[in-house]
């Protein structure tokens, strides 16, 4: 069973589909070694070779050696501009395939859906792609190009659906349910009774191998078409973890957050827009953060030439910045916001109208009367009246379905699970949970915060799982 039909999740039911990739005769990859490794065994398909072994040496922009493993053989030079077609092959084999169910709130694509539709990724197009189907091939045949080589949220989240459809995976996909609970059971306390509903269902992944001394119970609800709400219990040797970290964003903790003007969402400063609650002649908006979330909402205040505040605890030029980290040529909208950032300070007037940046400050309060309290880094605090605040400081998992909200599976077992921060404890080959046996965990949860590099886990997953499924050929 995973949990969450993004990207992860859809890319690991590929695999688990009897879809199986192997090396591409005469194709040439161009990292000699690992051309080398590739051709000592070109009849043995990757998800049955040495992940290890193969991952050995590379590098590129992500920790994970599976995750740079998969990206090479899928995209060869990317990072280097190159266009070199993918050295895999796909061949479906349906005996190899692993039952499975892939639980999600939305429909398939996971948050990719509950993004606003014209924002434009941070990636480029092809690297959000997924295995056997360019995402440059979809877009051609909606005679579509890419913007600066990027695209839209909703021509990706389309763009998952499709796949989903093309690659005929949707008998695998249940929409529309929240897991409320997964916790480790005896196989024993299962009453003989639903174990023989379990495996009598056709639904093939409702039951378990009666060898397994302890299973998984995976419980939550479907919402039908009526709005009801119909609880389901599931029970599985092994569950996926892939449900991204769009969840919860992260609050200041400071005095009135709570109060109604004061949102996290970027979706509020649309809304308020498309409303005419706010305007041209309102008070400013205040944004909090420093991140690209809170640059979009800058970008689309200042196209409705809406007044902002822009506060954020960091220098101008810190180099942990992330627009300090992007090429210019590639993101020239993110630049613009750097440079109003550095240029349109409180203390000099810049060449922007309505912005105003405040580096190293933060907030200390919001009041009901709409006023709000900020301090810079020598202790001076300054009132400013507001419109409406936007808190923009990244988001949270939401795990309160796992016991202790998956705290005691993180590296730092004293912290929360943190894509960034704090990661849940994986196996770097398998991307099993070191500290719970058949439990896995995909993509930001994981570490992986890139739809390019969640690829990688899926690739391990799935080895891992044919391997104690013993599908492997000898």
């Amino acid at each position: 069973v995973f949990l969450g039909n993004g990207p992860s999740g859809i890319c690991l039911s590929y695999l688990l589909s009897g879809y199986i990739p192997y090396f591409k005769r005469d194709s040439l990859h161009p990292h000699p070694i690992l051309q080398r490794k590739l051709e000592e065994a070109p009849d043995v398909s990757i998800l049955d070779q040495d992940l290890e072994y193969l991952s050995e040496g590379l590098e590129g922009r992500s920790h994970s050696p599976v995750a740079l493993l998969f990206d090479t053989l899928q995209r060869p030079d990317t990072d280097f501009g190159g266009t070199a077609e993918s050295v895999l092959t796909w061949w479906h084999e349906t005996n190899r395939a692993i039952p499975h169910l892939v639980l999600g709130r939305n429909p398939p694509g996971g948050a990719w859906h509950s993004i606003e539709g014209s924002m434009v990724t941070l990636s480029r197009g092809e690297w959000m792609g997924l295995p056997d189907l360019p995402f440059k091939d979809w877009l051609k045949q909606k005679r579509r190009g890419l913007r600066n080589n990027r695209a839209t949220a909703e021509d990706i989240a389309q763009y998952y659906q499709h796949y989903v459809m093309k690659k005929g995976l949707q008998k695998n996909f249940r929409c529309g349910t929240v897991v409320t609970s997964v916790r480790k059971v005896s196989a024993e306390s299962i009453s003989s009774h639903a174990q023989k509903d379990l495996q009598e269902s056709s639904d093939s992944l409702w039951y378990f191998n009666e060898k397994s001394a302890e299973v998984f119970q995976v419980d939550g609800f479907f919402k039908t078409v009526k709005g009801d709400k119909e609880p389901f219990s599931i029970y599985a040797e092994n569950v996926v973890l892939a449900t991204g970290t769009y969840d919860s964003p992260t609050w200041l903790g400071v005095k009135g957050e709570n109060l109604s003007y004061v949102h996290h969402q970027l979706s509020a400063l649309e809304e308020a827009v498309k409303n005419n609650s706010i305007g041209i002649m309102s008070d400013p908006v205040l944004i909090v953060g420093a991140g690209l979330t809170a640059a979009d909402a800058i970008l689309f205040a200042h196209h409705c030439n809406i007044p902002v505040i822009h506060v954020f605890r960091r220098r101008v030029s810190d180099p942990g910045l992330i627009f300090n980290q992007l090429p210019k040529m590639m993101y020239p909208e993110y630049h613009k916001v750097h440079q109003m950032m550095k240029e349109q300070s409180a203390a000099c007037a810049g060449p922007y109208e309505y912005y105003i940046s405040l580096p190293e400050h933060h907030v200390l309060s919001f009041s009901k009367d709409k006023k709000c309290i900020l301090q810079d880094k020598n202790g001076y605090q300054k009132v400013y009246k507001i419109s409406m605040a936007l808190v923009l400081t990244g988001s949270n998992p939401n795990l309160s379905f796992l016991p202790n909200n998956a705290i005691d599976l993180a590296m730092d077992s004293d912290q929360p699970v943190n894509p960034k921060r704090n990661p849940i404890d994986v196996d770097p080959f398998t991307y099993e949970c070191t500290r719970e046996k058949g439990l896995y965990a995909l993509g930001p949860l994981a570490g992986d915060n890139f739809v390019r590099f969640v690829q990688g886990g899926a690739l391990a997953v799935a080895s891992s799982l044919l391997k104690k499924a013993n599908k492997n050929p000898p």
